[in-house]
């Protein structure tokens, strides 16, 4: 049974090596050195793919700290600071980055580099003022913060390599999860109208391929066909015309337009989870809710109150 494998197994599955983490086989990487260069190249990545997730305008150089502090401090207005705290989160990561591979570069000097160095204190004050701030940042959808990404940058820079990458393993499955649970929904709830017959397969091909990006790196050779077959399984599920008939009335129409709609929401709050390799429980609640009201509205659509019907009338 596969709930007895115990998390960290390692596999080759099918020659590929795979980890084994809540229930999912993922593929597994080497991670790199644990070194001050390597974990220098580790925030780096980290800190890009941070502001590649999470709303404009908040990637604040790290030379703009006090710029950025005195702006937040300064601001009254509750919507605006919100705001001004993100681009003070910003700042404050651009800083830490910005301190340790200045160390790490004098470290490539041959000057070393003690754990309870000044400057390193100072980055790690900096990752976590940015974390406590980062719960102020929203998704670049507007829908919800993800406090994951925040956080990675300073596990990387506090445990080692090592144990980071282990602790990035547990989110993917995290992810994996719930597109499944995203898919699940999308079928059964378009499985309620005949309007949406045969979206089925697209969505579960969909969700196959997501969970393969998910896992699979940038640098991975695979990349490039792993990304070009997620983009046209998108595209093959947003392209789904519904079935409607020339004469289908205008609530019947209503709802198809709603469908495609939700459609779109599933895919691309799915994109936004395995980009992002971290899941989105508001938004993912949210979605679900907006399915039951969508299946609720296509049962009764597809079981309409018989004519002359008193549907108002009680049991004596």
């Amino acid at each position: 049974m596969q709930d007895t494998i115990p998390d960290g197994t390692v596999a080759i599955i099918d020659g590929v090596r795979r980890i084994h983490y809540d229930g999912y086989w993922l593929k597994a990487y080497e991670p790199p050195a644990d070194t001050l260069d390597a974990k220098k190249r580790l925030i780096q990545a980290l800190t890009r793919r941070l502001f590649n997730h999470v709303e404009h305008g908040i990637n604040i150089p790290g030379k703009r700290l006090d710029d950025a502090r005195r702006a937040y401090e300064a601001e009254d207005d509750p919507a605006r600071k919100r705001v001004k705290g993100a681009m003070y989160a910003g700042a404050m990561f651009n800083r830490a980055t910005d301190i340790f591979t200045k160390l790490v570069e004098l470290q490539e000097l041959g000057i070393e580099i003690a754990t309870d160095n000044p400057l390193m204190r100072e980055c790690g004050g900096c990752l976590q003022e940015a974390l406590k701030l980062g719960r102020l940042v929203l998704h670049r959808s507007g829908d919800e913060g993800i406090d994951e990404l925040w956080g990675e940058p300073f596990r990387a820079f506090s445990i080692p390599v090592e144990a980071f990458y282990e602790s990035r393993y547990i989110k993917i499955a995290q992810a994996l999860r719930a597109v499944d649970r995203i898919a699940a929904v999308m079928a059964a709830t378009f499985a309620t109208t005949p309007l949406f017959r045969g979206v089925e397969p697209l969505v579960f091909d969909f969700a196959r391929i997501a969970k393969i990006k998910c896992e699979t790196l940038r640098t991975d050779p695979d990349i490039f066909d792993v990304w070009a077959e997620f983009v046209t399984a998108s595209e093959r599920l947003a392209a789904l015309v519904p079935a409607l008939g020339p004469a289908a009335d205008e609530s019947t129409r209503q709802l198809a337009t709603d469908g495609l709609h939700l459609i779109l929401q599933g895919r691309n709050l799915v994109t936004d989870i395995i980009r992002a390799r971290v899941t989105m429980p508001k938004s993912a609640r949210e979605f679900i809710e907006r399915c039951e009201t969508f299946a609720a509205r296509a049962q009764a659509a597809s079981h309409p109150p018989l004519a002359g019907a008193d549907v108002g009338a009680t049991r004596a």
